[in-house]
C-alpha cells in the first residue's frame, strides 16, 4: 500500500502528458464489455474480476498504459474466460490517471484515451492478456469539406440534444473541440448505436470517411427522434378529438331531446320492451334481456356499443326458448316410417321405439344421446333424417369433420369484434324449436391442437345430467338443451376421446349382405336414380340378377354409395341412348353390363388363389367394413430365420411371432420334427403388400399358415378364421364380428373359427345371415388346428 501511495506521488510530481507517451509495442489488455472506449475520452471505469485488478497493480508500477478493447461477446461474469478471439483487433490506449481502492473489493479507475492501435498479435494469456500492437494513425486533413462536415454534425447535434435529454453541456463540449477525430467521437459515443456499430466507427482510418458515417447515425438518429415526437403530438390530438366529440354528442342528445327528435329512438326500444314481454322467456333470460334494453336506451344510436348490443337482444328474442314441436308418439305410425326409409337396422329401429314407447308414458324424459358407428355409406346420416320424420321433429345437421376451434361449439364472448354463439344455438335459432332432432355428423374427425380442444366443448352438451344448464359464450346464459335429441355419426371409435365416448350410447351399424343390398337398390337408390336422370320404370329395367351381379363384380363396400354410383351410371347411358332416338323398355342383364360398366372389376377372391401347404384365410376389420386376408408362408433352406412382409404394423408382427413360438415349444406335441426349425427359413407374407395392415386378430391365421407350411397339410380352403392367441395357446376375443362375418360371406365362405368369447357378438347378427354359417368356438390353438386340418382337407382342397 506504501507503494502504490509514493508512486501515486511521484506521478503527481512528474505531470506526464499522455498523448506524448504514444503507442508502446506491447501493452496489457483490458476487456470491455458492453462499450467502447473512444480516444479523446476519459470517465471512471470499474474493475471487478482478479484478473484486470492484477493487470491495474502491475500498470501502476509502469507507464500506467493500458489497451482498451470491447468483447464480442455481450456478458461474461468474469474476464478469466475471455481470451484473444473473443475481443477485436482495434482499440483504444488508456492512460491510467487515478485509483480508489472501495471496501467491497472493486477498483475505481479514471482513465483517458489517447491513442487508437491494431494488435498483430498476443503473446500472453495469463495471468492477464498481453498483445504486440501498432499505431492506427489519425490524420488530421483541412478541406472545405471537413468544415462542411464538422458543420452539420456540430448543428444536428445541437438539434438533438434540444430535441432529448441528453445534457446541453454537451453542445458547448463538442463546439470547443478543435480535433475533427475527438468531435466524431464524441457524437457517436452519443447516438445509443449497437457495440458493433460503435467500433466500426472506431475501426474507421480516414477522416472523411469517418465524418460521413457519424453524419449518417446522427442523421438516422434525428428521423427516429422526430417521428417519435410526431407520434406523441397524434396521440393527444386523438385523445382531445375524443373528449371533443363525446361532449358534442351530449349536447347533440339535448338537443334533439328539445326538438323531439329522438321517438323514432325510443319508438325503437318500445318494440324491444314489447317483443320481450310477448316473449316466453326463462326467468333468468328475461332479467338478463329486461337489463339489456335498459342499457340500449342509454347508449347513443351512432356508437358501436349501441350495435352490439341490440344485437345480443335480436338472438335472445329469435330463439326458442320454450317453443317445442309435439312428437308423434304412434309406434305403428313410427315403425312403418322407419321400414319405408330404410331397410334392415332393426337393432335402431327397435332403440327408436323404445324411446318414443317411454316418451309417450313420461313426457319429460331427457333426449337420448345415441352415437351411430359404421363404415361409410351404411346410412347413419340418412337415419338421423328418418328418426325427424317419423318424431315429427325438425332436424338439424353440423358437420364436426375438421373443427378445431372450441369457439365452434361454444362460440365467442362478446368482447370480440364480430362475436357470435356457437354452432349449437345457431342451429336452434334455425330450427326455431327446442327439441330437434340434432345430428352430429363425423364426430370421430374433430381436430385437437394448439387452437383448442371442441370435443371437451361438447363434452357438457352431450351429458343428459348437465346439458340442461348449457352455457354458450355469447349468450353467458344457461339453455336447456335436455329436449334435444342427440345422435352423433363415427366411422371409428378409436379417434374418439374417453370422456366423450363414455357419454354416449354406441350403436353398432355393420355392412349390408348381399341380399340388404339388393333389397336397398330394388326400393330406394333405382327409383331415386330414374327421377334423377328423367327415367320411369317403363324406360329401364334392371332385374334382381342384374342388381346382384352389380353388387358382386363392380363394387366391393360395406355400405351403398358405390353402387348407388353404378346404377346411375346404367342410367346414364339409358338416357344417352334414349336421347338418341331409341324409343321402348331398355333391360340391362349381367351379361350386357359390359357395355355400361366395361370389363368386371371384382372377382371372387378365393378363385384367385392357388391352394396348398402355408396358405390361411383370415377376417380383417376396415373402417370401410370387414374383408377377408390371406396369410401366405413360404419355407427355405437357411437357420431358422422369420421374415416378415406385406406393410405389417409391430402388432400384427408380434402375432407371427407369437404363432411361431407356440409351434416351437409344442412341437412334439404338434408332431414335428425340431429340427426343421434350425434347417429352415420361414417367410411370411400378408397380400396386398401395399396396403398397411395391423392388430392381433391374425393370430389364429398365423399358427394355421405356419403350422400348414410345416406339416405340409393343406388348410381347409371353405374355412376363415379370427382371434388373438396367446403364448400359452389360448384364443382371445377380437372386434368387428358382425364386419367379418359379412366378408366372409362375401368370399363364399360359409364355415367361421370365432373365439369362444365372441359368440356373444355372433348373436346379434341377424338370423337370416347366421343360418346358413357354421361357426366354431375352439378355446385353445390345439382345438382349431383340429377343425382347420381336417383329416380330408386335401380332398377338399382339390374339390375347390
Amino acid at each position: 500500500m506504501a507503494n502504490e501511495q509514493q508512486n501515486e506521488q511521484q506521478h503527481e510530481q512528474k505531470k506526464v502528458d499522455p498523448i506524448e507517451l504514444g503507442v508502446p509495442e506491447i501493452l496489457p489488455i483490458l476487456p470491455l464489455q458492453g462499450f467502447v472506449f473512444y480516444p479523446g475520452m476519459g470517465f471512471p471505469l470499474q474493475v471487478s474480476s482478479e484478473t484486470s485488478k492484477g493487470l491495474i497493480d502491475d500498470v501502476l508500477l509502469d507507464n500506467r498504459l493500458i489497451g482498451l478493447v470491447p468483447s464480442k461477446k455481450e456478458k461474461v461474469k468474469d474476464d478469466d474466460s475471455l481470451r484473444g478471439e473473443d475481443l477485436y483487433q482495434v482499440g483504444v490506449v488508456g492512460y491510467l490517471h487515478k485509483i480508489n481502492k472501495a471496501q467491497e473489493g472493486y477498483y475505481q479507475i479514471l482513465v483517458s484515451g489517447t491513442h487508437k492501435f491494431t494488435i498483430d498479435e498476443f503473446i500472453q494469456d495469463a495471468p492477464y492478456l498481453k498483445a504486440k500492437v501498432h499505431e492506427l494513425p489519425m490524420e488530421q486533413v483541412e478541406d472545405k469539406t471537413i468544415e462542411a462536415l464538422l458543420f452539420n454534425i456540430r448543428s444536428q447535434f445541437q438539434k438533438l440534444v434540444n430535441a432529448t435529454e441528453l445534457p446541453q453541456e454537451l453542445v458547448a463540449t463538442v463546439n470547443s473541440l478543435t480535433n475533427p477525430f475527438y468531435v466524431a467521437y464524441l457524437v457517436g459515443s452519443q447516438l445509443n448505436l449497437k457495440i458493433e456499430a460503435e467500433q466500426e466507427i472506431l475501426e474507421i482510418t480516414a477522416l472523411p470517411d469517418l465524418l460521413h458515417r457519424v453524419a449518417s447515425e446522427l442523421h438516422k438518429r434525428m428521423e427516429t427522434v422526430e417521428m417519435s415526437q410526431q407520434l406523441q403530438a397524434s396521440m393527444k390530438k386523438d385523445m382531445d378529438e375524443r373528449q371533443r366529440e363525446f361532449f358534442l354528442r351530449q349536447q347533440l342528445q339535448a338537443i334533439r331531446k328539445e326538438l323531439g327528435e329522438d321517438e323514432e329512438e325510443k319508438a325503437e326500444v318500445r318494440e324491444l320492451r314489447e317483443k320481450i314481454e310477448a316473449k316466453l322467456l326463462p326467468e333468468h333470460a328475461r332479467a338478463v334481456a329486461d337489463k339489456e334494453v335498459n342499457r340500449l336506451d342509454r347508449i347513443p344510436p351512432s356508437s358501436p356499443e349501441y350495435t352490439i348490443a341490440r344485437t345480443y337482444l335480436d338472438w335472445i328474442l329469435d330463439l326458442p326458448w320454450q317453443e317445442s314441436t309435439t312428437d308423434t308418439l304412434d309406434l305403428d305410425q313410427a315403425e312403418q316410417n322407419l321400414n319405408e326409409d330404410h331397410y334392415g337396422l332393426d337393432k335402431i329401429k327397435k332403440r327408436i321405439l323404445e324411446f318414443l314407447a317411454v316418451r309417450k308414458l313420461k313426457e319429460d324424459v331427457h333426449g337420448p344421446i345415441l352415437c351411430f358407428v359404421g363404415p361409410p355409406g351404411v346410412g347413419k346420416t340418412s337415419l338421423g333424417q328418418s328418426i325427424a320424420r317419423t318424431m315429427n321433429r325438425k332436424f338439424v345437421r353440423i358437420a364436426l369433420g375438421g373443427v378445431r376451434d372450441e369457439a365452434e361449439i361454444r362460440g365467442h364472448r362478446r368482447t370480440y369484434i364480430g362475436a357470435l354463439p356457437g354452432r349449437i344455438i345457431s342451429s336452434l335459432k334455425k330450427a326455431g324449436a327446442n327439441n330437434p332432432v340434432f345430428l352430429l355428423d363425423e364426430v370421430d374427425k374433430l381436430g385437437n391442437d394448439f387452437r383448442g380442444d371442441p370435443s371437451s366443448a361438447l363434452l357438457e352438451v352431450l351429458d343428459p345430467e348437465q346439458n340442461s344448464t348449457f352455457s354458450d359464450h355469447y349468450l353467458d346464459m344457461e339453455f336447456d338443451l335436455s329436449k334435444v335429441m342427440f345422435i352423433a355419426t363415427a366411422n371409428v371409435l378409436d379417434t374418439i376421446p374417453g370422456p366423450l365416448r363414455d357419454r354416449m350410447e354406441i350403436v353398432e351399424l355393420s355392412g349390408y349382405t348381399l341380399e340388404e343390398k339388393t333389397a336397398i337398390a330394388m326400393r330406394h337408390l333405382l327409383p331415386k336414380q330414374l327421377e334423377a336422370h328423367a327415367l320411369s320404370s317403363d324406360d329401364l329395367l334392371l332385374p334382381e340378377e342384374t342388381i346382384r351381379a352389380l353388387i358382386s363384380f363392380y363394387t366391393r363396400e360395406a355400405g351403398v354409395r358405390n353402387l348407388e354410383r353404378e346404377i346411375a351410371a346404367l342410367c346414364r347411358g339409358v338416357a344417352a341412348k334414349i336421347a338418341r332416338g331409341h324409343s321402348g323398355m331398355i333391360t340391362i342383364n349381367p351379361e350386357n353390363l359390359y357395355d355400361y360398366l366395361g370389363p368386371q372389376r371384382f372377382f371372387p377372391e378365393m378363385k384367385t388363389r392357388s391352394w396348398g401347404p402355408g396358405l390361411a384365410t383370415g377376417l380383417a376389420w376396415t373402417p370401410a367394413g370387414g374383408q377377408i386376408l390371406f396369410i401366405e408362408t413360404s419355407r427355405m433352406q437357411g437357420k431358422g430365420g422369420l421374415m416378415l412382409t406385406g406393410k405389417l404394423g409391430d402388432v400384427m408382427k408380434e402375432s407371427a411371432t407369437a404363432a411361431l413360438t407356440y409351434i416351437k415349444s409344442h412341437a412334439q406335441e404338434l408332431e414335428l420334427d425340431p429340427a426343421i426349425f434350425a434347417q429352415n427359413d420361414l417367410h411370411v407374407h400378408v397380400p396386398e403388400g401395399a396396403i398397411p395392415k395391423d392388430g392381433p386378430s391374425a393370430g389364429v391365421a398365423m399358427v394355421s399358415s405356419l403350422y400348414s407350411i410345416l406339416s405340409g397339410k393343406s388348410v381347409r380352403q371353405d374355412v376363415a378364421m379370427t382371434g388373438e392367441i396367446t403364448l400359452r395357446g389360448d384364443i382371445l376375443p377380437v372386434g368387428g364380428i358382425s364386419e367379418k362375418v359379412l366378408a366372409a360371406l362375401r368370399a363364399g365362405i360359409r364355415e367361421l373359427v370365432l373365439p369362444p368369447l365372441n359368440e356373444k357378438d355372433v348373436l346379434e347378427i341377424p338370423e337370416d345371415i347366421r343360418k346358413d354359417v357354421a361357426f366354431h368356438y375352439p378355446h385353445t390353438i390345439r382345438e382349431a388346428l383340429d377343425i382347420l386340418m381336417s383329416a380330408d382337407n386335401s380332398s377338399t382342397a382339390e374339390a375347390k
